[in-house]
C-alpha cells in the first residue's frame, strides 16, 4: 500500500506550518521547535508553561480532527504500539543529542538564516540521501 502524493494538500501543510511559526514568533516572540517546546514541558521546567502545552496538546489535537475525515484504512500502521513508542522515544532522544528536530531547524532555523540549522539541515539531506541510496542500490543484494 503506497501513499500518493498529493501536491497541493502538501504545499498547503507546509503554508499552514510556516504561517503558524510566523504567528508564534510574532506574537510570543517564541521559535516553533517541537523538541524544544515539548522539552520545556519536562523537569525542570522553563518558561511559561501554558503556550507550550497549548501548544504540544494542539498538535495531536489537529491530526485527531484531520483523520476524523479520513478512511481509516488508509491511515493503518504496520507497526505494533511498542515500535511506534520506541521509535518516538528514539526520535526525542536524537532531538535532544542534535539540539533541535529536522521541523524547527529546517522551518524556523533556516527562516532566521541561522547558521547552525543550514548544517544542521544540509547534514539531515545529505544522510537521508545517503541511506536511500544505500537501501536502493547497495543493500537488494543482502535482503534477498
Amino acid at each position: 500500500m503506497g501513499a500518493a502524493f498529493t501536491p497541493w494538500s502538501a504545499l498547503g501543510g507546509g503554508v499552514l506550518i510556516g504561517v503558524a511559526a510566523l504567528l508564534l514568533l510574532a506574537a510570543l516572540g517564541r521559535i516553533a521547535g517541537v523538541s524544544g517546546i515539548a522539552a520545556a514541558l519536562l523537569p525542570p521546567r522553563r518558561g511559561d508553561i501554558a503556550w507550550r502545552l497549548a501548544f504540544v496538546l494542539g498538535l495531536p489535537s489537529g491530526a485527531a480532527l484531520w483523520m476524523l475525515g479520513q478512511d481509516s484504512t488508509a491511515l493503518a500502521s504496520h507497526a505494533s504500539p511498542w515500535q511506534l513508542a520506541l521509535a518516538g522515544l528514539l526520535v526525542g532522544v536524537g532531538t535532544r543529542i542534535g539540539s533541535g528536530c529536522t521541523s524547527g531547524h529546517g522551518v524556523c532555523g533556516l527562516g532566521r538564516f541561522s547558521p547552525r540549522s543550514l548544517a544542521a539541515v544540509l547534514t539531515f539531506m545529505l544522510t537521508a540521501m545517503l541511506c536511500v541510496y544505500a537501501w536502493r542500490h547497495l543493500l537488494p543484494g543482502w535482503l534477498a
